[in-house]
């Protein structure tokens, strides 16, 4: 079996970090498991799925209550495939992906994931935009501009660990549906006329587009990428009974996760029935308007108020869901690692400048449309993420006995028949609406939408036929177990130059007992300091202040006290980020091992100025052994 190393793992900072095996009655274990689902979970009641959910209620009444229960087992069922996928084969599906495909083929699905995810994110930032302006009066534009800012609220979660993260989700969910709640109690539903809501009908081809746009709208790719990272933060036992009760208290989280995005779902097209509907209010689908009419047709008013208030928490909480998911596709795809800061803050931005220049340039009424634009994008997207997760949990040398069977095959590809039917056909009618009303300038969709749109079906075609017709090589493969390699000739390495990186800290003393149990008297080594002062940033080796002096005094202090001892000894410094200076130093000297303590920035620091001991890693071609 070959080893994980940090570069392969999905969303390291996090990863194994929940302890699972844990003492205690059934409830204890599952607690350890539960989390994961409910960060996916929030993308399912995003506001990009408000609008179909109020048109569906304020046109067909509860007609369609059985379209968000068809929906919510087909993305249970997928969800459950996805956390299988992260949990056996400890692979997220961008990962999984690159090793079913030619490198071309991933390049185009990686392009597809980001934009799939840009235009989920604006859905969502609109959302969130939409709701910080019924609630307090502030224009769009302000509204969408603040939410930059949740790029820092995910990093400093993050810092905190991702329970802290989960908890936080948690409470926004909690949030959303308490809100709706209250409200479906003040619309006092008709129980006859909901239960008949189960019922599956289709009244009429335009009740027959809803359905549609509430499934499309429901199963989101980014959903099934981040999903199978997020399981792999909980540090499992790697074998079969250890792997079965991680699969089976998932799909525990999914269900219970996944039945809570439903009740919100359940609960908006309730509340447009009820309320819309019932009186005779047929066209809401805008979610300024079912605001403005929530007050005078329910008498209360404070309805308005938890209707922007559960608006607000699920676009906050969708966003934060979405920078991960960009981080994790990024990772899987490209194998390519920015800082978490940036890969966030470029997955907002991608979201954000387009939403301030549409309404700045054609006003706030032009929100609806860059929602129903964003579930469009969505939409031509989700076949390349299901099918290639199909194909690799259920292909047995690649999952082993964890494979799936027969009936969660046909499940799995008739959910994803259905899925990609529906939604082509969404695209298709979409495309047709756009046709009518370009007049003049119908060209530039003929010349541009259609060629684009037909090259992605034929993408879509390949990803379905290459794993049936050609199998990469299971050496790019890791799977729980696999083949004995043999370890009767090993070696133990002997390092010439062992560099220790000090920081004057309480750290220093368990790092150089280390190094010089590595590396004895036969050794030389290389004690190692970066003054980071901003002289030091600036002027480099000309700084003469007073704290470059003293660490200059302290380090040589450290090599004439090791040299007394009899170890070969050198001191040299460093100047400017130590995240830079120590590879410059360790790089130039030769140095075949790196010692250095666990220390660093942390929490709020880390937000400015980055870990030292990650960026270290990375820059090094020796490797790094890390001190506590």
């Amino acid at each position: 079996m070959n080893k994980l190393t940090n570069t392969d793992v999905s969303l390291s900072e996090v990863h194994d970090s929940v302890e699972t095996d844990v003492k205690g009655n059934i409830w204890r274990r599952l607690f350890a498991f539960l989390g994961p689902a409910y960060l996916v979970s929030v993308g399912y009641m995003d506001p990009g799925n408000w609008a179909t959910d109020l048109a569906g209620g304020s046109r067909f009444g509860y007609k369609l209550l059985w379209v968000l229960v068809m929906s919510n087992l087909i993305a249970l069922l997928l969800q459950s495939l996805s956390a299988r996928l992260g949990v056996v084969a400890r692979r997220d599906l961008a990962q999984a992906s690159r090793e079913l495909y030619h490198p071309v083929a991933n390049i185009f699905n990686y392009i597809l994931a980001e934009i799939a995810i840009a235009a989920c994110d604006l859905a969502e930032v609109v959302g969130m935009a939409i709701g910080l302006q019924l609630l307090f009066h502030i224009p769009l534009v302000w509204g969408v501009s603040v939410s930059v800012l949740d790029t820092f609220l995910v990093l400093f979660l993050m810092h905190l660990g991702i329970r802290k993260l989960e908890a936080f989700i948690l409470g926004l969910v909690i949030i959303i549906g308490g809100a709706f709640a209250i409200q479906m109690f003040l619309a006092k539903p008709d129980p006859a006329e909901l239960i008949v809501g189960f019922i599956p009908s289709i009244p009429n081809s335009e009740a027959l587009f809803i359905a549609i746009g509430i499934i499309g709208a429901t199963v989101m790719p980014h959903n099934l990428y981040l999903h199978s990272a997020l399981v792999q933060t909980r540090k499992i036992k790697r074998e079969p009974a250890g792997l079965r009760r991680a699969i089976r208290f998932n799909i525990i989280d999914s269900a219970i996760a996944l039945n809570l995005a439903l009740f919100v779902n359940a609960a908006i097209l309730i509340l447009a029935a009820a309320v819309f509907h019932k009186n005779g209010y047929n066209g809401v689908s805008e979610i300024q308007d079912a605001h403005q009419l929530l007050e005078p047709l329910l008498g209360k008013s404070y309805a308005p108020v938890l209707f922007a208030i559960a608006l607000i928490a699920a676009g906050q909480s969708s966003t934060i869901t979405g920078t991960l998911a960009g981080q994790i596709v990024m990772e899987g795809y490209l194998h390519l690692r920015i800082a978490p800061w940036l890969r966030r803050l470029v997955t907002r931005l991608l979201a954000v400048i387009p939403a301030i220049l549409v309404i700045t340039l054609i006003g706030e009424q032009a929100t609806g449309d860059m929602l129903v634009l964003s579930q469009v994008i969505l939409s031509m997207q989700l076949g390349f993420a299901v099918i290639p997760l199909l194909h690799y949990v259920s292909d047995k040398k690649r999952m082993g006995i964890f494979a799936i069977g027969f009936w969660a095959k046909l499940g799995g590809w008739l959910s994803a028949g259905i899925i990609v039917a529906l939604n082509i056909n969404l695209v298709v009618q979409q495309v047709g609406l756009w046709l009518e009303t370009a007049g003049p300038n119908a060209w530039a969709i003929y010349a541009f939408v259609i060629p684009a749109l037909l090259f992605a079906a034929g993408m879509l075609v390949y990803i379905v036929l290459r794993p049936l017709l050609y199998r990469l090589p299971m050496a790019k493969t890791r799977i729980p177990h696999g083949e004995f390699i043999g370890i009767a000739d090993m070696k133990a390495p002997e390092y010439q130059k062992i560099a220790i990186a000090l920081d004057f800290s309480e750290a220093d003393k368990k790092a150089l007992e280390h190094a010089l149990h590595v590396g004895g008297r036969q050794a030389a080594y290389i004690l190692i300091h970066a003054v980071e002062t901003a002289g030091a940033w600036v002027m480099g080796p000309d700084i003469q202040d007073h704290e470059t002096r003293a660490d200059v005094e302290n380090l040589h202090e450290y090599a004439q006290h090791l040299r007394e001892l009899g170890y070969q000894c050198e001191a040299f410094i460093g100047y400017g980020t130590a995240k830079k200076a120590i590879p410059l130093l360790v790089n130039e000297k030769g140095a075949d091992l790196l010692v250095m303590g666990a220390h660093g920035h942390r929490t709020l620091q880390d937000l400015a100025f980055g870990t030292t001991v990650g960026a270290v890693r990375h820059a090094v071609k020796v490797p790094v052994l890390i001190v506590r």
